[in-house]
């Protein structure tokens, strides 16, 4: 097949999903073509089957506002025409689906069917999607979706409950590929960061209030009362600064070590003992499922589809929004007890395992068949 892929760039997780799984697309024969506005972070073009069409939002001192959709629109139609696309798959709902409907129109007068697939992937719906200005663009894309899927079923009941869609919603969960993660923890360089044999506590995130990072750092205090311990926050993004300066008014500056942004985790997660994750909610908590392949226990919050991810008792612990205390004292009980630690550490992998590329990439396949197999009059 001939597959458009249409994502944000950055450092999000939706941006992360669309590029692994145009990754794996690839490498299993069809042909890749990436449309955005920069090329996405985690994309390799070391790949016959994979390509990358970049365009330019000019700016015009006519608009306040640059017009990304028209633009991107445009992109799509001319990628749609000259590379012969079989289909798109655009990821992030805003504002996506609608420049897809709207490319999909032009080409229609081009005589040219383009079927699309929207994927959802949180923030799109629970947070931005929410904002009344967007309803009524949002429902109509979605409903005039070719096909539409979800990574986790807790995002498809928000979707359902937010809008009126009368769209079937199918749910395609996030994935990694797991032959990617099999660092063996005897090369992590665990000591550069623990000279003397300290727990390590990791948080990944994009610092935005939803992620409740000075949850973590309260966590972290609480368990450093208890056991010898140090914290990797990776990231960066708006809350960066106050999570900073709680640091230093908890007297925590020396323990903790802040790595910034960086493009692939697997390093920073195969030295950690556990994974700290006690956002407000996570539409999946794809960096809870890359903790979980290196084989760290995950300690989260109970909101959103992390209940589908992190196994309560059995890959990590889940607790209450803002509930510090009882985050603290299960990640002092997994610290403390090696047996238990070592049982969570085995059952995380074998849980991740469950979301590995080679059993979800089928699903989108499959997605993709079932709408080139439909007959249109054009």
């Amino acid at each position: 097949m001939n597959i458009g892929i249409v994502c944000f760039p950055t450092y999000g997780g939706s941006g992360v999903v669309a590029t692994e799984l145009g990754i794996a697309l690839a490498n299993k024969g069809h042909k890749v073509h990436f449309m955005s506005y920069s090329q996405p972070f985690r994309l390799n073009l070391f790949n016959e089957n994979l390509f990358f069409h970049e365009f330019n939002v000019n700016d015009y001192p006519l608009f306040d506002y640059q017009p990304y959709e028209s633009v991107l629109a445009s992109k799509i139609v001319d990628v749609a025409v000259y590379e012969h696309l079989d289909v798109l798959h655009v990821h992030y709902a805003i504002p996506h689906a609608s420049v897809a409907y709207m490319a999909q129109q032009i080409l229609k007068s081009k005589k040219i069917h383009l079927p699309y697939v929207t994927t959802l992937h949180g923030t799109d719906i629970t947070l931005v999607g929410r904002d009344p200005a967007f309803e009524p663009v949002i429902r109509f894309s979605l409903n005039h979706s070719n096909a539409l899927t979800a990574v986790s079923e807790s995002l498809r009941k928000d979707t359902l409950k937010t809008f009126k869609i009368d769209n079937k919603i199918s749910v395609i969960p996030n994935f990694i590929n797991l032959k990617d993660f099999q660092i063996t923890r005897e090369h992590c360089v665990k000591r550069k960061y623990a000279p003397n044999g300290e727990k390590i506590l990791v948080h990944i995130s994009n610092f935005r209030k939803v992620k409740r990072v000075d949850d973590v750092i309260r966590v972290f205090h609480k368990v450093l009362q208890e056991v010898p311990a140090k914290l990797i926050l990776v990231g960066d993004g708006p809350e960066k600064a106050n999570v900073e300066q709680l640091c230093r008014q908890l007297n925590l500056h020396h323990e903790v070590v802040h790595l910034g942004k960086i493009t692939d985790p697997k390093e920073i997660l195969c030295v950690g003992d556990l994974f700290v994750l006690p956002s407000e909610t996570e539409s999946f908590g794809l960096s809870a499922l890359e903790a979980m392949a290196m084989k760290v226990p995950v300690i989260s919050t109970n909101g959103g589809g992390l209940p589908e991810v992190n196994l309560h008792g059995k890959t990590g612990y889940l607790s209450n929004v803002g509930d510090v205390n009882d985050m603290s004292a299960n990640a002092i009980r997994l610290l403390k007890d090696e047996q238990l630690m070592a049982t969570f550490r085995k059952n995380a992998f074998e849980r991740a395992a469950d979301f590995d590329v080679e059993k979800i990439l089928p699903l989108y396949e499959q997605v993709y068949r079932q709408l080139l197999s439909k007959e249109v009059v054009i």
